[in-house]
């Protein structure tokens, strides 16, 4: 319950999800010091543990399909959002971080689908898809901003 609630984040703050998903950060930059093959690993290592995890917690909070107080799916799928970002300056972890919340929040296609998965895989599920979209969108703001010269993301 401990780890499936953030040390308790989740049981205690308002906006959960977001708050707690703050514990991604520590998380995503020890993997981003593996190397992708390291880091592509724990990652599913990870995502593994978290829908066991996140089963066991759900059953026991009875909070029906994804209770607000787990947020080691945010935690997670955070790390997901910074594959292959080289550049990790601190607009770069903002900006992936308002990314992640904005798809996980509206949850697009398929993230709703993916979240009516059962148990833990449901919960976790839809936020990896939200990350991966993130992912995605970030890679592709980054490529923006390098081509149009804003160094709004990157630096020099």
């Amino acid at each position: 319950m401990w780890l499936a609630t953030g040390l308790g984040v989740g049981l205690v703050t308002p906006a959960p999800g977001t708050i707690g998903g703050l514990w991604g950060f520590p998380f995503a930059w020890a993997l981003g010091h593996l190397g992708p093959a390291g880091q592509q690993t724990a990652i599913v290592l990870s995502v593994l543990a978290a829908v066991a995890i996140c089963s066991i917690a759900a059953r026991a909070l009875d909070g029906g399909k994804d209770p607000q107080a787990i947020v080691l799916d945010e935690i997670v799928a955070l790390p997901i959002v910074y594959v292959g970002v080289l550049q990790r300056s601190p607009a770069v972890w903002v900006a992936g971080f308002l990314l992640f919340r904005l798809f996980d929040i509206s949850k697009p296609f398929p993230a709703r689908q993916a979240e009516r998965l059962p148990a833990g895989w449901g919960i976790v599920a839809d936020d990896c898809v939200a990350a991966a979209y993130a992912c995605l969108a970030l890679h592709a703001l980054l490529w923006l901003d390098r081509v149009l010269d804003l160094a709004w993301l990157t630096t020099a």
